[in-house]
This record gives C-alpha cells, structure tokens and sequence, in this order.
C-alpha cells in the first residue's frame, strides 16, 4: 500500500535482472483521455457519478502514451464488479473491466518525465529481448505516489507479455 491507498494486486512470477514478470488479475478500472486527465478522474471518484457515489483514491495511476494519445486510468478497489461500478456521468470517462494478464515491470524512482520514461521503456525492451520475451501494445507507466511526496517515490513502466510458465 502506498500512502495508505488499496494497491492494484498481482503476483510476482518470475524475477530478472532488474525487473519482473507479474500477473495482474482482472480489475474495474475507470479511464479518461489527456482532455480529461486527472480531473475528470478524481471527480468520478468524489462522487460524479450515476449514484453519487464517493470511491477511495487507490494506486497506481495508470497513464499510457499511445501514439501521442494519452489516456490516464484509476483501479478502483476490490470490492467493485461489472454488477456494482457506478456508470460515470462525463462523456470523457469510460469504466471498465481490464483483461487478466503477463506483464514485464521495471521500477524507477523520483518523479517521473517523459526522459526518464523513455530511458526506462528502451532499458526494458533492451532486457526482454535478451530473455526472448516479447511484448505486445505500448508501455504503460505507473505512477505510485501523490505529487506531494517528496522522497522515495514508486513509478514503473509495464509491458504486456506474451508469457507461458
């Protein structure tokens, strides 16, 4: 748990030089684009939404630069499902159930800049082509911490993998 948010699950399968695999379990998750970005968001999750209903913040904020379209993503705690996840009420904001899956994780630390992410994107991708691992989509970086912490800060770039055991 960071800060003492709920943190997204997942199980550590195997470990390499300087990074992980992991398996995620399927998750609801609510999203927006770079229009809506953090905002949009955050009063999803303060209660503007089809039953006004206010949500716990959790980590990590998912943010993925696909194609120079940014998308900012929340994981909404466990205890919410297809059958109990408030709709939103903004044209902007999706929710929905992500797939279960293998990803490659590399952490970082500090804030994070679009620099840093790319040396951590090429590092990884140099890694897993050195283990035959390959991945499918765009990296997705995680970002643990509020804008406020300071020290000892949690980011990580995720790969999803195409992995067997």
């Amino acid at each position: 748990m960071a800060q003492g948010y709920e943190t997204q699950s997942y199980d550590v399968i195997q470990t390499f030089s300087e990074g992980e695999i992991r398996f995620y379990p399927s998750v609801m998750k609510v999203k927006t684009n770079n229009k809506g970005g953090f905002s949009s968001l955050f009063k999803y999750i303060s209660g503007n939404n089809s039953e006004q209903q206010k949500i716990a913040m959790t980590t990590p904020v998912h943010r993925d630069k696909n194609g120079g379209s940014e998308t900012m993503e929340f994981v909404l705690p466990k205890q919410f499902d297809l059958e109990n996840t408030p709709l939103p009420t903004s044209n902007n904001v999706e929710v929905y159930q992500s797939k279960a899956g293998y990803f490659a994780a590399f952490k970082f630390s500090g804030y994070t800049n679009t620099k840093k992410e790319q040396m951590i994107i090429e590092k990884g991708k140099k890694i897993l082509a050195e283990n035959n691992i390959s991945f499918t989509g765009s990296p997705v970086v995680l970002i643990y911490n509020s804008p406020y912490t300071i020290f000892n800060r949690k980011n990580e770039i995720l790969f999803a993998i195409k992995f067997s055991k």
